[in-house]
C-alpha cells in the first residue's frame, strides 16, 4: 500500500508538472495551433492523469493512515496532510468542467482562441499546496492532536 501511495503521489506531482507545461503555451503562445493543442491536451492530462492519480493518492493515504500507528487524526502532520490533499483534490475536481469547456472551445476551428482564458493559478497553486504534505510526510514533525493525546493515554493507562 505504501508503494502505491508514494507512486500515485509522485505521479500526481508529475502530472501537475505536465499540466503546467501545457498551461504556459496555452496562455502565452501567439500560435493558434499551439494554443489549441495545449488546451486539448490539458483536458486529457487532467482527466486521464491528474484526477486518477489524485484519487488514488487520497484513497491510499487514508488507508495508510488507518492501517498504521500514525492514525488519521492522532498527529498534526497526518491531519494537515489529509486536509491539504483533500482540498487540492476538491479544487481539481471542481476545475474539471472549466478545463473541459476550454478544450471543447479550442477544438472548434472557427473559434478565436486568443481570448480563451484560463490561468496558471490552479496548476501552480496545486503544486505548491501538494509540496506541503510531501514535506510533512517525509519529516513527520512531532505533535499529537488532542485526540492523539487521549488515545495515547487510553492505550498506556
Amino acid at each position: 500500500m505504501l508503494t502505491v501511495h508514494v507512486g500515485s503521489s509522485v505521479g500526481w506531482l508529475g502530472a501537475i508538472a505536465a499540466y503546467i507545461s501545457l498551461n504556459v503555451p496555452a496562455l502565452a503562445s501567439g500560435d493558434d495551433q499551439a494554443v489549441r493543442a495545449a488546451y486539448l491536451m490539458m483536458d486529457v492530462v487532467m482527466r486521464y492523469a491528474l484526477v486518477p492519480l489524485a484519487t488514488l493518492s487520497l484513497v491510499t493515504g487514508v488507508v495508510q493512515a488507518l492501517g498504521t500507528p500514525w492514525g488519521l487524526f492522532r498527529h498534526y502532520w497526518v491531519t494537515i496532510s489529509l486536509a491539504l490533499t483533500t482540498f487540492a483534490f476538491v479544487i481539481l475536481v471542481l476545475h474539471l468542467p472549466a478545463v473541459g469547456e476550454m478544450a471543447r472551445t479550442a477544438a472548434d476551428p472557427e473559434t478565436d482562441v486568443s481570448h480563451l482564458g484560463g490561468d496558471l493559478l490552479h496548476s501552480i497553486g496545486g503544486l505548491a499546496v501538494l509540496l506541503v504534505p510531501l514535506g510533512l510526510n517525509i519529516y513527520k514533525p512531532r505533535g499529537l492532536t488532542r485526540y492523539g493525546w487521549r488515545r495515547t493515554r487510553q492505550i498506556s493507562g
